[in-house]
C-alpha cells in the first residue's frame, strides 16, 4: 500500500505543514528526549521517549504531505514509517507498535510495567530517529528545516 491509498481509505487526511511548524515539533522531540533522562519512573520515561519517537513519526508524515484520521492516530502515524522512509524500517514500526502497547499499560491499566532498561531502550531509539528523520528531512525536504 501506499500513502495515496491510506487517504483513499480515509486513513489520512491532507496536510500542509510549515517549517514553524516543524521546528516546533522537533523542539517538542527535544524535550521529551531531555526529560525521558530525568529520575523519574520508567514508567514515565517510557511514555516519554514514546512521545519523542511518536512526533518524529509525525514529522515525517506531515513533511509528505498528511497527517493520520482521529481513529487509530498513534497506529497510522507509526505504521507510515516504512512506507517513508521505506522497508528497511519495517522493524522500527513493529517495535513502536509494541512500545504504543506497553505505553498503553502504563497510562491507563498498571503502574509499574515498564522495566528501566525498555525505557533506556526507547530513549535510544528515540535518539537515533530523531537523527535519522534529520538527516532525511536534509534530503528530501530541506526548506521544511530552519537554518539554525
Amino acid at each position: 500500500m501506499t500513502l495515496k491509498h491510506w487517504l483513499e481509505n480515509k486513513w489520512l487526511k491532507p496536510f500542509e505543514t510549515s517549517q514553524q511548524e516543524i521546528t516546533g515539533l522537533l523542539s517538542i522531540v527535544d524535550r521529551d528526549i531531555r526529560d525521558a533522562g530525568a529520575d523519574v519512573s520508567a514508567d514515565w520515561r517510557f511514555g516519554i521517549a514514546y512521545n519523542a519517537a511518536l512526533k518524529l513519526c509525525a514529522i515525517i508524515l506531515h513533511a509528505e504531505g498528511y497527517r493520520a484520521a482521529h481513529d487509530l492516530q498513534h497506529y497510522r502515524t507509526i505504521a507510515a514509517m516504512p512506507l517513508i522512509l521505506g522497508d528497511s524500517r519495517s522493524d522500527d514500526a513493529g517495535y513502536l507498535n509494541i512500545c504504543r502497547t506497553k505505553r498503553n499499560i502504563a497510562e491507563y491499566e498498571r503502574a509499574g510495567s515498564i522495566s528501566n532498561a525498555e525505557a533506556d531502550e526507547l530513549l535510544a531509539f528515540a535518539k537515533s530517529l530523531r537523527e535519522d528523520v534529520i538527516a532525511w528531512l536534509r534530503k528530501v525536504h530541506p526548506t521544511l528545516l530552519s537554518r539554525g
